[in-house]
């Protein structure tokens, strides 16, 4: 048997991140070579990949980069809140991103056959979750093309990797309103950008419900074309960014605040990690 020192296992584990036991075994079998032994582990870790292909991923990071005329956001999930604050997990992410900052990939299939280094990017996370010991995903991918941009990545936990992201697209130049507005959409999660923007077949299907909880509210019919009205306003307040309320101040409409700071919004995206 090979003699395998402990500093050999610990240079070994800080370069793959693998426990203890499964370093030394592979140093061991792999007679203390240490490329092979890391061709070992990570056989070893693609086999368990199979395993774990039905195992859910709900923790995770969110990340962005912008590139000349867009910008794209990513989620990579994992398992565990243990993974998804390591280095190795968090140089995944930056890895990836890199690779489809400028392959204008918009589609998960698309950007896991992006080709980095010789590799996929499906390949390159496979590898990683063959060490890792989990499930690890390219869960959502968005590419929002733009003149401006306003990124903002929030942390919900200090230890961990941002778990929320949001990126902005807009026109004009007040860059500090652009990037309180992104801060905004963190919190109120709008869907749409305006209310002409929700489809439809959503906005009756919303006004056929609030119509029936109004009747059944005893509401006289006279009266009820105002009241779902005013609750149609609410739902659009709801799920359109242009008519809610601006969350440093209830008294302003974010399209006021648009308004007033010269700012034209072109789209936004917002992420959050298991959403």
């Amino acid at each position: 048997m090979a003699d395998v020192s402990l500093a050999d296992i610990k240079a070994l584990r800080e370069r793959l991140g693998t426990g203890m036991v499964d370093t030394k075994n592979a140093l061991v079998e792999a007679e203390g070579d240490f490329e092979k032994a890391v061709e070992i582990l990570r056989l070893k870790g693609a086999k368990g990949n199979a395993k774990r292909a039905d195992r859910s991923t709900s923790e995770g990071l969110i990340a962005a980069v912008e590139s000349a005329t867009a910008t794209t956001m990513i989620e990579l999930a994992c398992e565990t809140d243990f993974v998804a604050k390591s280095d190795k997990f968090v140089a995944l992410g930056n890895t990836v991103l890199a690779a489809l900052a400028d392959s204008g990939a918009e589609t998960v299939d698309a950007a896991l056959a992006v080709e980095v280094d010789g590799k996929t990017v499906g390949a390159v996370i496979d590898d990683e979750a063959a060490i890792l010991g989990e499930k690890v995903e390219l869960r959502r991918i968005v590419r929002i093309a733009g003149d401006k941009f306003s990124i903002y990545l929030h942390r919900t936990n200090k230890d961990l990797p941002p778990q929320v992201g949001v990126v902005l697209a807009f026109e004009g130049d007040d860059v500090e309103t652009a990037r309180s507005i992104a801060q905004h959409i963190s919190f109120a999660d709008p869907t749409y950008l305006s209310k002409e923007d929700v489809p439809a077949s959503e906005v009756e299907n919303e006004r056929r419900i609030v119509e029936e909880i109004s009747r059944g509210e005893g509401k006289p019919d006279a009266a009820l074309p105002k009241i779902v009205e005013g609750r149609l306003g609410a739902f659009f307040k709801q799920v359109a960014l242009l008519e809610q309320d601006y969350a440093r101040d209830n008294k302003l409409t974010i399209s006021k605040v648009v308004a007033d700071a010269k700012l034209t919004v072109t789209g936004f995206a917002r992420f959050k990690v298991g959403a």
